[in-house]
């Protein structure tokens, strides 16, 4: 595990840091350490590469075979009413 020390924050941030801390029940460290695990998990870019590697992978299962355009399928599954569910 790595320390991070983080120098010269505003008052009023470590402020509505801490209390946003005692609203979800954690300490100043637990809550930074949350919002910092998030800040990673929702790297886009991140995401879009593994996409594309997910994609790359799967790509050669479907090789060859017809696909129906995306508004055709949009719009078969409208005229069987899925769409009410939402």
């Amino acid at each position: 595990m790595v320390t991070i020390n983080v120098r010269r924050l505003e008052d009023d941030v470590v402020d509505r840091l801490k209390a946003r801390a005692s609203r979800n029940k954690r300490s100043l460290e637990g809550e930074a350490r949350h919002i910092l695990q998030c800040a990673a998990d929702n790297d886009m870019a991140a995401k879009r590469a593994a996409f594309a590697e997910t994609i790359k992978q799967r790509r050669p299962l479907t090789e060859g075979r017809k696909h129906a355009p995306a508004e055709v399928l949009i719009r078969d599954d409208r005229d069987r009413g899925h769409r009410d569910d939402f």
